[in-house]
């Protein structure tokens, strides 16, 4: 258990922390979500919309710190694969 002030206020902060992070990331799965399913119905012009709606998203999260850079240029190097075959 947590004993000194700086340790509690830490435990306060990094609750805080989760739940807008988890937010963040909840934001956009829902933004990469909007492009699968367009992908999946075969609609490229949807796929191509809600894939310029994501790619600001995915860079936010970056710029946040709630995904990795890597992680996200490999994302939307799938994703924009998947758009432009259609």
């Amino acid at each position: 258990m947590a004993n000194t002030p700086q340790a509690k206020k830490r435990i306060r902060r990094n609750e805080r922390r989760a739940e807008i992070n988890g937010a963040r990331m909840s934001r956009i799965r829902n933004f990469v979500k909007k492009v699968e399913t367009a992908c999946e119905a075969g609609d490229k012009d949807a796929a191509k919309t809600a894939l310029q709606a994501a790619q600001p998203e995915m860079a936010r999260g970056v710029a946040r710190g709630v995904l990795h850079k890597n992680t996200a240029s490999r994302k939307l190097s799938r994703l924009s694969k998947r758009v432009a075959a259609l």
